[in-house]
């Protein structure tokens, strides 16, 4: 991700969260952290932007900060490739963990962490803005040796 690509994450950002959505200059300010942060764009073959994620580490563990996919072209392997990029990078970076947050009410999503290899360590009670609870995933990197089947996305037929 570069800062040319703000605004179209920023439009995604609002359309994909719109009662969580995080500020726009929140990915200016991430992306000026490079020392600790990793953003990744999916674009589509026009250049379009369709999904992004983003990362934090400050050793010994990584953050999955953000990660989103158009819902126009959910089901498609982008979000699998996205988090296998993560990963790989947090692998790189010398994490030994890594954790993120799920909305309680998002199957899909844990659906896809799970076939990776998360597995949930903790609720944060209404942690969401709407009320949603959060389940709080870890992944163990020493485990992580790739993308899982070959990046095909589990959730692609759900």
């Amino acid at each position: 991700m570069t800062e040319a690509d703000i605004p179209a994450v920023d439009a995604l950002e609002q359309a994909m969260f719109p009662v969580d959505a995080w500020p726009t200059q929140m990915f200016y300010d991430e992306l000026g952290q490079e020392d600790t942060r990793s953003y990744y764009v999916a674009e589509a073959p026009d250049g379009t932007v369709i999904g992004y994620a983003g990362l934090m580490c400050v050793l010994p563990i990584a953050d999955v900060q953000t990660i989103a996919v158009d819902a126009a072209c959910e089901g498609s392997g982008i979000g699998s490739r996205l988090l296998t990029a993560l990963l790989d990078e947090a692998k790189t970076r010398g994490a030994a963990d890594v954790l993120l947050e799920v909305r309680a009410d998002n199957p899909r999503a844990q659906r896809l962490y799970r076939w990776f290899g998360f597995e949930q360590i903790h609720v944060r009670p209404r942690y969401y803005r709407d009320g949603a609870d959060a389940l709080i995933m870890r992944l163990e990197l020493s485990a992580w040796n790739g993308s899982p089947h070959g990046g095909q996305d589990p959730v692609k037929d759900k």
